[in-house]
């Protein structure tokens, strides 16, 4: 027991004796990714990619307004990843798709169309 309370007494006393900033310099920042930028050939690339994939889900309709609401409610990152690689195309509108944003454009488009038929 003695021995456990020299050793705390220790360490406290020694804790003490730690300098935290010496030079008084301030902390880095913390970075920042920067946001990926879509080219426009890219951001195309990925409206065509996109287009096709609504088509194969809803054959016959026009699903250009559904296209811009995913096209809308993507992430760079996910635009880019679209028109980089169309085998992974599916699952990433699928999870685009899927969001409530995205769901809500998608169904006042469909009202929309029904409204004007």
């Amino acid at each position: 027991m003695r021995f456990l309370l020299i050793m705390t007494a220790s360490a406290l006393a020694l804790s003490g004796c730690v300098v935290q900033n010496p030079a008084g310099v301030p902390a880095p920042a913390p970075t920042v990714a920067p946001p990926v930028v879509v080219p426009d050939a890219a951001r195309s690339k990925a409206r065509v990619v996109v287009n096709r994939e609504m088509a194969r889900r809803l054959p016959g309709a026009n699903v250009a307004p559904y296209t811009d609401c995913v096209m809308q409610n993507a992430t760079s990152a996910e635009l880019a990843t679209i028109a980089d690689s169309a085998s992974s195309a599916s699952s990433t509108v699928a999870g685009i798709v899927s969001r409530p944003t995205t769901t809500q454009c998608i169904a006042g488009a469909a009202a929309a169309a029904k409204g004007a038929a």
